[in-house]
């Protein structure tokens, strides 16, 4: 995003590489009107007690200091339901705000914003709280390293749990298990040693091979068969140290196990070009948002 302001129906295209948007709309929509259930397919509370022709304005704010992410989602749901929805978008994907701050102001029918108001909820206050989250180890690392997020990701969600990391300042590591190899223990204790794992990943011609290392006597067959980066698995600061030393800047080093946020900033002084955390999409906490609708 690099507009701060969109304004229906002219706004900018949203897009996330892999994800496929007005899929993820129906689908969550679909879930709550219970769409193919016996009785299901409409908001029953809306339409017994809301008039068809009734409009409200609403406005979604912040009740924390956040960093935003997900406000082009959440407009998705609104305009699905009102194509004539009017939206503006108040602030920009990755910013951050204070308690108070109006993220988004709406104007519609008044069923259409009712029906959509909790699953576009629930997207902002999750990625949001996964973005601040990530801002929140960002800035403990003090300029030092590199923050990177995991596969440890609701199913279904990983695209967009991943473009939440990055607008709180991390860089995705692997999407999935396609775009790079990455070897661990048990492929290690399979293979029979560090050195014929990555070696057989090079002969498979695979193009990114990442290597966790558990010991530094890893560390050296690991570089001569070819790994392309190293993951230094529960290792604490002086250990790391150590293990930088003897890379010796031949391939990246990332940081993994025992990450957080009391932990993470002499982790990442430490030399290594890489912190991983898995916590910031599976343990972060959603973000307070709310959203007000006034009759119009």
């Amino acid at each position: 995003m690099t507009q701060a302001h969109l304004s229906a129906p002219a706004h900018a295209p949203f897009s996330i590489k892999g994800f496929d948007l007005d899929a993820f709309v129906s689908a969550t929509l679909d879930e709550d009107l219970g769409a193919g259930l016996p009785g299901g397919g409409r908001d029953v509370t809306s339409e017994s007690v809301i008039a068809p022709e009734a409009r409200f304005s609403g406005v979604m704010d912040s009740r924390d200091a956040i960093t935003v992410a997900g406000l082009p989602i959440a407009a998705a749901f609104f305009r699905t339901l009102d194509p004539a929805m009017e939206i503006e978008i108040l602030v920009a994907e990755g910013a951050q705000v204070s308690p108070g701050t109006r993220l988004m102001r709406l104007a519609g029918n008044a069923r259409a914003l009712l029906t959509a108001e909790r699953s576009a909820l629930n997207t902002v206050q999750h990625l949001s709280g996964i973005a601040t989250m990530t801002r929140s180890y960002v800035e403990a690392m003090a300029g030092h390293a590199t923050l990177l997020d995991t596969r440890k990701t609701i199913p279904g969600l990983r695209h967009l749990e991943k473009y939440a990391t990055r607008m709180g300042g991390a860089q995705n590591h692997r999407m999935g298990l396609w775009d790079a190899a990455m070897i661990k223990d048990n492929h290690v204790l399979v293979a029979g040693g560090v050195g014929p794992a990555v070696a057989r990943a090079r002969e498979a011609g695979v193009a990114q091979i990442i290597c966790e290392v558990d010991h530094l006597d890893q560390i050296e067959p690991a570089i001569e068969a070819g790994a392309h980066h190293l993951l230094l698995d529960n290792m604490g600061p002086d250990r790391l140290r150590e293990a930088v030393a003897l890379v010796a800047g031949r391939v990246p080093t990332e940081a993994s196990g025992g990450v957080n946020l009391a932990t993470i900033g002499a982790i990442a002084a430490s030399g290594v070009t890489y912190v991983s955390v898995g916590r910031l999409t599976q343990s972060a906490p959603a973000a307070d948002i709310g959203l007000d609708f006034t009759p119009l």
